[in-house]
């Protein structure tokens, strides 16, 4: 029974989906499972038939079954008993990572006691790695409970020591991992066999931006380069009709994106008389009348407030303000499968305020946002790029840990090892979340056949804000004789002390009691006359209290409180603060 709106409607839907497939006759791939398991269990002689005639059944990936899947082989099997099929189960129950899409790992377990298996055969021997890389990946591992239970080895020797590398920002972080590329590829080294591993998707842009700015060809390896993936066309697509409302092509592709119930007999008369008057479909709007004239007329109207609302704003808060007012985050944030698009939505403003810090840029360009928009605009069409050029080179791979299952490189960066991002925050609220979390990290160390780099980042902008992080607990689970600190190890970035035994992840920017920055030059008087303790004004945010300050020149930032907005980190060659 459903107790709340939300899955009162979600059952709502599901019931007419359901009606609608017997309508159609059809099934999807869960509903033709489901109707297998109750034909077999409800019908004796049929079950008896299919046991009879197929005596042997193997299961491969055994680990990634759902529990409807688990069922169906079981009934299928009777159990072990006497007439029924055997079976042969080939799986590692330790690379069992797709939880999020229904694979059970005790499947297996469940799979050994029920059908009483008497012989467990275990595949040790690993002819990929190096025995450092399998150590440490067997030591990570080994801190999960109710496992089976296995110790990888090989007898290619111990190889070379796993490489660590903290870094202040995640900026820094790519262009270290950009030299170490070009390092090797000058000592022989294939692109191609390098790759580059990151938790979650929108941790690419930056990786990206550093191997395009270096001339590295890199492909994306299961997904789509920044750029390229949807949502971000949709933003760029809305910004680019603030910097010039006579773009044809982004006006189309986002005319009824988010849907506003313009459809395409509308657009076809928009376009047509478009034709009639030489003008762009923008222009031509005030033209039309009747229906198609109103509710196109509506989307002019939200493109001309976006214009004007932003005229003002440093560029980051310029995206940061059309992706709420076009909608765009709501509409994500309505998608069940939205979480990761937000995700690249937020990574969008990170790159906004990474040009803005390129770029370098004169007070005279600062005070006009719309033409800087433009430059922006400009740079990320050039990032974007044709890149089919790159699908047939000695390209560098990119990928995210989930896609990289099954392959394996003789050279490995596994970048992010951040409490908050691996293991994912969302991981400490979930039953088995951070054990999920350790098998994959068990997954990405054991693609590196040879040399393997882990690499870390003290503060990340990361979902729209800067995070300051505590290095991911999975790095304290390899034994120290395994890794090379490629930089001394900070006992402050740990995540056991700092944590104080909390399952957690990250520090926001507000926590700044708890937060370990590493030094920056500091100083005793703010540019501009501002100084620590003082009221200021912001565009956006409203009136707020100057609380801390760091860094200097055109690294100068102030940490404000803004009181109902929050406490804010500014740079100060962008913010336009405004002494109260």
């Amino acid at each position: 029974e459903a107790w709340d709106d939300y899955t009162r409607q979600r059952v709502q839907l599901y019931q007419e989906y359901e009606t609608q497939c017997q309508r159609e006759s059809v099934v999807d791939f869960a509903e033709l499972l489901l109707r297998s398991y109750e034909l077999l269990e409800r019908n004796e002689p049929l079950r008896r038939h299919y046991q009879r005639r197929f005596r042997h059944i193997l299961v491969d990936e055994f680990q990634d079954t759902n529990r409807l899947q688990y069922r169906w082989l079981r009934l299928f099997a009777d159990e072990g008993r006497e007439g029924g099929a055997a079976m042969f189960c080939v799986g590692d129950d330790d690379q069992s990572i797709y939880r999020f899409r229904g694979a059970e790992v005790g499947n297996m377990r469940d799979f050994e006691r029920e059908f009483r298996v008497q012989n467990v055969i275990r595949l040790e021997q690993n002819y990929r790695s190096h025995s450092n890389i399998l150590d440490a990946a067997n030591a990570i591992i080994r801190h999960n409970s109710n496992r089976l239970g296995k110790n990888l080895w090989t007898d290619q020797g111990a190889g070379e020591p796993i490489r660590v590398f903290e870094a202040f920002s995640d900026g820094d972080e790519a262009r270290w991992i950009v030299e170490e590329i070009q390092s090797l590829v000058r000592d022989g080294a294939l692109r191609s066999e390098i790759a580059l591993l990151y938790r979650s998707n929108a941790q690419s842009r930056v990786l990206e931006h550093q191997l395009f700015s270096a001339g590295i060809p890199y492909r994306v390896y299961g997904g789509l380069r920044f750029f390229e993936r949807q949502e971000i066309k949709h933003a760029l697509a809305y910004l680019r009709l603030i910097a010039n409302p006579d773009d044809d092509t982004s006006f189309a592709r986002v005319v009824n994106f988010p849907t506003r119930g313009i459809g395409a007999r509308s657009l076809e008369v928009l376009t047509d008389a478009a034709r009639v008057y030489n003008t762009s479909l923008y222009a031509t709007v005030p033209h039309l009348t009747g229906k198609p004239g109103t509710s196109l007329a509506q989307f002019v109207r939200l493109v001309e407030d976006l214009r004007r609302d932003t005229a003002s704003l440093p560029l980051p808060e310029l995206v940061d303000h059309v992706l709420d007012l076009s909608g765009l985050r709501a509409h994500y944030k309505a998608d069940k499968e939205g979480r990761e698009r937000l995700e690249n939505l937020d990574e969008l403003i990170n790159a906004a305020a990474n040009f803005l810090a390129e770029s370098q840029v004169d007070a005279e360009v600062l005070a006009q946002p719309h033409a800087l928009l433009a430059d922006f605009l400009s740079h990320a069409s050039l990032e974007a790029g044709d890149h089919q050029a790159d699908q047939g080179a000695d390209a560098v791979q990119l990928m995210t840990v989930h896609s990289a299952k099954g392959l394996e490189f003789n050279v490995v960066f596994l970048s992010g090892l951040e409490e908050g991002l691996f293991p994912h925050e969302n991981s400490i609220l979930e039953t088995d979340g951070l054990e999920e979390e350790r098998r994959l990290m068990y997954v990405a160390v054991t693609r590196a056949r040879e040399r393997l780099y882990l690499s870390f980042a003290q503060s990340r902008m990361l979902h729209g804000q800067t995070r300051y992080n505590l290095r991911s607990r999975f790095l304290e689970e390899i034994p120290p004789e395994l890794t090379k600190w490629l930089t001394p190890p900070n006992p402050r970035s740990a995540a056991g002390g700092a944590m104080g035994g909390m399952g957690g992840g990250y520090f926001k920017p507000s926590s700044a009691p708890q937060v370990q920055r590493a030094p920056r030059p500091a100083f005793a008087t703010l540019p501009n006359g501002l100084r620590i303790g003082q009221s200021v004004s912001h565009a956006k945010f409203g009136q707020g209290v100057i609380v801390a300050a760091e860094g200097s020149g055109a690294d100068a930032k102030v940490q404000i409180n803004f009181g109902p907005a929050g406490v804010k980190w500014l740079l100060l060659a962008v913010a336009k603060l405004e002494p109260v």
